[in-house]
């Protein structure tokens, strides 16, 4: 009887005790152990599953950094040629049409990237190859292999070698992100807000080169950006498979396909890919055009002087704002919906950058297309992400991004061509026609669920 008694006021005592009822049923389920487990047992068991999904969270987050570094040094690369194109055409001596091949030079990468990709992933894996794309750091750079087409012999030693950013450090991430479960359209839109945030910092690094004696130094910041990447990318994957990264944090495998052919064949097989890869080839040459050349646009048409470098800052500051700001608008209206609305409002203010001749306005006008236009390249990647087998997922995002960025080699060209015949003032006509051009193309991308 008294027995009885003690353990029904322990039983009370406990029931009472502050928030220990409340935790007790707002916890959840506790794992069950073998034999007879006391309370204390069952409690360290529950907060050693809490630790490992900490752990969990955290190998994500680095291996989010990691990658978010390596989009940052590809959007270094890319964001320095506006303000230096001036400076180049200075010291070379030449004119649009031949300074254009550096975009050319700029994109070799990209397509030998999506050539490579599919067969190397499949036979190297995921961290091998990511690696390999960070490992060679030092090359010559586009300016470099330019000199050596365009200056004699006896001039050849002022060119600079610097980063060679090689592409499939663009080219892998957007595949490892669209294969994760848990918020991929979060992490999606901050990969490539990491790429606007570099090309936001390398044009105001490199307008303050290109008014020095030794413009060329701007490539020696590049470099250290390009070897630290290198570093992170070996430490954090450890040349491990995509498939043991993503179970460090948590993440299920990928599916397996079960068809005969190969992987590049079964991505080949597939027309919403080639749609998608033809519309993000406009896009990217939207894109780059508007930061290679509207430096040059607003010196030569609106008067501008050599701080007119900071206008391509602004276009890729805007590009960088709107990948995350813009976040909840997308999800609001709808991922596929959205893009209409901001392509229909680029054009818009790409208009009034053709027609207002203000070099303040139009200044304002092409930092808001890069907000407008900044959110597409991931919405694309998330849409990617529905449309397409999970097992094709990586192999397919891989060609669709080094695929459409032979459109930075393709339109800027095109448009360093037409100005070399009719002015640099042909610029804002060719960028409002490829902007529409996306809209047909975005009609055309299936919206329906990923094919099984």
């Amino acid at each position: 009887m008294s027995s009885a008694l003690e353990l029904h006021s322990i039983s009370k005592a406990k029931s009472t005790e502050p928030g220990l009822k409340d935790d007790l049923i707002a916890s959840p389920p506790l794992p069950q152990l073998e034999g007879n487990a006391t309370p204390l047992q069952l409690v360290s068991s529950r907060r050693q599953s809490d630790l490992r999904s900490r752990e969990h969270i955290f190998r994500e987050r680095i291996q989010l950094f990691a990658l978010y570094w390596c989009m940052f040094t590809a959007g270094w690369n890319d964001g320095s040629a506006g303000p230096l194109i001036p400076r180049i055409q200075s010291v070379y001596h030449v004119g649009f049409a031949v300074v254009s091949l550096i975009f050319v030079f700029a994109c070799v990468g990209f397509i030998g990237g999506a050539i490579i990709n599919v067969p190397l992933t499949d036979r190297l894996g995921f961290g091998k190859m990511i690696t390999l794309g960070n490992e060679t750091p030092i090359s010559p750079t586009p300016a470099n292999c330019f000199s050596r087409l365009t200056v004699p012999s006896d001039r050849l030693h002022d060119a600079v070698t610097s980063t060679f950013i090689p592409r499939l450090r663009v080219i892998i991430p957007n595949g490892y992100i669209a294969s994760l479960k848990h918020n991929p359209e979060i992490k999606m839109g901050l990969l490539h807000g990491a790429y606007g945030a570099g090309a936001l910092a390398s044009p105001l690094v490199a307008t303050q080169f290109a008014q020095l004696p030794h413009w060329s130094f701007h490539y020696l910041a590049s470099l250290g950006i390009a070897l630290i990447n290198a570093a992170v990318i070996f430490f954090v994957f450890r040349l491990k498979t995509q498939d043991e990264c993503l179970a460090t944090v948590g993440e299920a495998a990928g599916e397996t396909g079960t068809s005969e052919h190969s992987t590049f064949r079964q991505i080949m097989a597939l027309p919403t890919v080639h749609l998608l890869a033809f519309f993000i080839l406009v896009y990217v040459g939207v894109e780059v055009t508007i930061g290679g050349w509207i430096v040059t646009f607003m010196r030569d048409v609106r008067g501008g002087g050599a701080s007119s470098g900071y206008v391509s800052a602004g276009f890729f500051g805007g590009l960088m704002t709107g990948r995350i700001a813009l976040l909840w608008l997308n999800q609001k209206i709808g991922e596929r919906r959205v893009i209409y609305v901001y392509s229909l409002l680029a054009i818009a203010f790409e208009l009034v950058v053709w027609l207002v001749p203000s070099l303040v306005g139009d200044a304002v006008a092409v930092s808001i297309v890069g907000v407008l236009l900044g959110p597409i390249y991931p919405l694309v990647m998330n849409h990617t992400g529905r449309v397409l087998p999970r097992w094709l997922l990586t192999g397919a995002i891989g060609w669709i991004a080094g695929f459409g960025q032979a459109g930075s080699a393709v339109f800027p060209f095109i448009t360093g061509a037409i100005a070399s015949k009719t002015g640099i003032k042909s610029l804002q006509p060719l960028l409002v026609a490829m902007m529409a051009f996306m809209l047909v193309l975005w009609w055309i991308v299936p919206g329906h669920r990923k094919l099984e």
